[in-house]
C-alpha cells in the first residue's frame, strides 16, 4: 500500500553572503531600507515538504505517493523523481506558473533573510485524493491553505488516516480551523515552537490536545522528541549526528521516520526512534534531499544508538 504525501514540491536557493548582516544595515535607516549582498556562493537544492518526505520514505523501501502542484520550472525535479522511483502521478502542473520556492540569504552568523514564493503551490487544491488508489495512510504537510482543507476532509471521508503536520504554515488558521484539523486528523507532528502557537491559538493545552488524535509528536531538536499516544509520553532521545551542518529538511527526515513506522505497525517507542535516526542522518549533509544512506546504513546507524535491530523490509 501507498503512503500519500500531501504538500509542497519547491526549489531552494541558497546564498551565502561573506559577512555579517548587521555591518550593512543602518538602523537608524531601516525605514529607508535600501541593500544589496554581494553572495559569490550559491547553490539551488530540491525541496519542500512533500519531496523531503518522500525522497526520506523512498530511502526506508517506503512507498510514497507525492499530491502536489508545480510550475512550468519543474522539468529538472520531475527527471529526479524519475531516476529514484518516487511516483509523481499527482503531481499537477499548473501552466502559466512557477514551482515554489525560496531564496535564502545566509550571513556568517547564520543569519538568514528568506523570500518565499508559493507559485503553483496556491493551486493545491486542484488536486483530489479522490483520484488516488491504494492509499492507506497520508500525510498532510505545509501547503496552499485551501488544499489542506480540501485534502484533510477527503481522506476523512475515505477513511484513510492522517497525519497533520502544519510546520510553516500554522500561522494562515485561527484555532477554530485547528481543531476543525484535529477533529479529522489520525496524528499531529509539530516542533516545540508550533507545540506552543497550537495551544495560544486553541486554547488547549498539550495534554487537551493529545486526546484529540491518536498520537501527539512534538520535536525538540537537540533535545529530542516527545510522543504522547495511548495515554502515555515516550520520550525519544536525539541520536548524535557525524556532523551538524545544516537542520532544513530535518524536520521532514523525522516524518519519514514516522509515517514509515506507523506503516510497519511498530510501537512507538521503536517509530520515534527511527524518526529520530533520520533527522540525525539527515543534519550531517547541506541541503533537504543530498543524505544518500542505505538501508543497511540506516539499520546500523539505530543498532548504534539503540542497541536493537528496526528490521526495514
Amino acid at each position: 500500500m501507498q503512503t500519500l504525501i500531501c504538500g509542497s514540491l519547491a526549489f531552494d536557493t541558497i546564498m551565502v553572503f561573506p559577512d555579517h548582516f548587521k555591518h550593512h544595515i543602518l538602523p537608524e535607516k531601516i525605514h529607508i531600507l535600501n541593500v544589496a549582498f554581494l553572495v559569490p556562493e550559491m547553490r539551488r537544492e530540491f525541496g519542500g515538504t512533500a519531496g523531503n518526505i518522500a525522497y526520506n520514505l523512498n530511502l526506508l523501501g517506503g512507498n510514497p505517493l507525492i499530491m502536489a502542484t508545480v510550475g512550468d520550472d519543474f522539468g529538472p525535479y520531475a527527471e529526479r523523481l524519475k531516476t529514484m522511483g518516487i511516483k509523481a502521478n499527482h503531481v499537477r502542473h499548473i501552466s502559466g506558473s512557477y514551482t515554489a520556492q525560496a531564496f535564502i540569504t545566509t550571513d556568517l552568523a547564520d543569519n538568514q533573510i528568506t523570500a518565499f514564493h508559493p507559485g503553483a503551490m496556491n493551486n493545491s487544491h486542484e488536486n483530489s485524493v479522490k483520484d488516488t488508489q491504494d492509499v492507506s495512510l497520508a500525510i498532510i504537510a505545509p501547503d496552499g491553505r485551501e488544499g489542506m482543507f480540501q485534502h484533510a476532509r477527503e481522506l476523512h471521508e475515505a477513511g484513510i488516516p492522517f497525519m497533520f503536520d502544519p510546520g510553516q504554515g500554522l500561522p494562515m488558521f485561527n484555532g477554530q480551523e485547528l481543531m476543525h484539523f484535529l477533529g479529522m486528523a489520525d496524528y499531529l507532528a509539530v516542533n516545540d515552537y508550533e507545540a506552543q502557537m497550537m495551544q495560544e491559538k486553541t486554547g488547549q493545552s498539550m495534554t487537551s490536545l493529545a486526546q484529540q488524535v491518536k498520537a501527539l509528536i512534538v520535536t525538540r531538536g537537540a533535545e529530542g522528541s516527545i510522543i504522547y499516544a495511548e495515554g502515555q509520553r515516550f520520550d525519544i532521545p536525539c541520536v548524535e549526528a557525524d556532523a551538524v551542518l545544516d537542520p532544513t529538511g530535518c524536520g521532514d527526515a523525522y516524518r519519514a521516520g514516522l509515517v514509515y513506522g506507523i506503516q510497519q505497525g511498530w510501537d512507538w517507542q521503536r517509530t520515534g526512534q527511527l524518526a529520530a535516526v533520520m533527522g540525525s542522518i539527515k543534519i550531517a549533509s547541506r541541503g533537504g534531499q543530498n543524505h544518500v544512506p542505505s538501508k543497511d546504513d540506516i539499520a546500523a546507524r539505530y543498532r548504534k544508538a539503540f542497541g536493537t535491530e528496526p528490521v526495514l523490509v
